[in-house]
């Protein structure tokens, strides 16, 4: 995989992850406004502006994803999916003050370890 290609499974992996962090804050708000159901629920995840914004982050991380898929077989590249637990876990600690355990710490490395393996396979 060249550098090129690397750079973009690294920004794909990034806005996949801050999306997620976007979407978390989003419906953290939403749950914190009370209990809706229904419909009420649908609207005020459509009009949630962190909800969409992590939305729009997804999309434009598939978008660069799918630059990666032209470029290598996806057997190379999926095993890379995998930093983005680590990138996620330290955003949510970065961003959300949500402190990793122990056993998440160690949870993520031995994926990051399997990822590594299978990379080299």
């Amino acid at each position: 995989m060249d550098r090129s290609t690397f750079s973009l499974v690294l920004v794909s992996v990034f806005l996949a992850s801050l999306g997620q962090i976007l979407l978390k804050a989003g419906m953290s708000g939403i749950a914190a406004s009370g209990s809706q159901s229904g419909g009420a629920l649908i609207l005020a995840v459509a009009t949630n502006l962190k909800v969409l914004a992590g939305l729009f982050l997804y999309f434009l991380s598939a978008a660069f994803w799918l630059l990666v898929l032209s470029r290598v077989p996806v057997g190379l590249a999926y095993p890379f999916v995998g930093l983005g637990f680590i990138v996620t876990m330290l955003l949510a600690w970065l961003i959300r003050g949500e402190v990793p355990s122990v056993a998440q710490i160690i949870g993520t490395v031995t994926i990051c370890l399997g990822v590594v393996l299978m990379a080299r396979a």
